[in-house]
Order: C-alpha cells, then structure tokens, then sequence
C-alpha cells in the first residue's frame, strides 16, 4: 500500500501524486495538516526515510524561526513534539511503498521506491 502525506497547497506535492497516478497508483492520501501526526509517527515515518529530524524539518516556515528550532541545543524529541504540534513543519511530501520511504524533494525522488 502506497501513502503519501500531502499537502495539496504545495506544487511538490502535488507533482509528486500526480506521478503516481500517472503510473497507475492510487496512494492512500493522507493530509498531514488536517490530521496531524503524533509524535512516535513522525519519528518512524523520518527514521524509515532514513534522514535525521532536521533534516525532515521545513525551516523556511516561520514557526521554525518564532520556536527558534535552529537552536542546536534542541534535542529531537523538542522538535519532533514542536513538529506534532506545528504539522506545517514537516517538509514534504513523504512517500512509503513497497520499497520504501521516501522525503520526495525533489520530486523526482519518488521513482527510487516504485
């Protein structure tokens, strides 16, 4: 079963779905910022990515800088709970498959796991 945590106001995103449609996946969607995530999914769904939490964390919000999330001092349970608290923090799109898990940015990043 295909997922992809969507944020359809994200081009990325978007482009990404509709590579998989295109290829003839219908992906369970699931709107991560209308459905949160809580704290032990995002750290399993970035630890089967295969990235650290900074790394699966969008800096160009402006929460990251209002919670000040650059501080290195921050260990990553403060930002994945600043994460499952502010779910525009996650970058996106995230993408599981059969083969794998995947932050999808660029897009083309997707076609490593179909």
């Amino acid at each position: 079963m295909t997922k992809i945590y969507h944020n359809p106001r994200c081009g990325t995103s978007r482009t990404v779905l509709q590579t998989l449609r295109d290829r003839g996946i219908e992906p369970e969607i699931i709107e991560y910022l209308k459905t949160p995530l809580a704290v032990p999914e995002l750290k399993a769904l970035i630890q089967a990515a295969g990235l650290s939490v900074r790394e699966a964390v969008r800096s160009k919000e402006p929460v990251y800088q209002e919670l000040a999330l650059d501080n290195p001092a921050l260990s990553d349970d403060q930002i994945l709970q600043a994460m499952a608290d502010n779910p525009i923090l996650l970058n996106r799109p995230f993408v599981t498959a059969d083969k794998g898990t995947r932050l999808c940015r660029p897009a083309e990043v997707v076609q490593e796991i179909l």
